[in-house]
């Protein structure tokens, strides 16, 4: 599920939700929306773990 991955991320990287939110999907609330029960768009998902999979290779450099 993408909020489990998102959650993950999110510890991992030290970050906070609202940060994530405006660097991932120009939106601070995304997450909590998601935890709220919101579903993303197939097309918003599909950017949101390009993002994280780009941040995470960005980071290992």
């Amino acid at each position: 599920m993408l909020i489990r991955s998102i959650e993950q991320f999110l510890r991992k990287h030290n970050m906070a939700p609202t940060k994530f939110g405006r660097l991932a999907a120009h939106d601070p609330r995304f997450v909590l929306d998601l935890r709220n029960g919101r579903t993303p768009r197939e097309h918003t998902a599909r950017r949101i773990e390009e993002f994280m999979q780009n941040y995470r290779e960005a980071s290992r450099a």
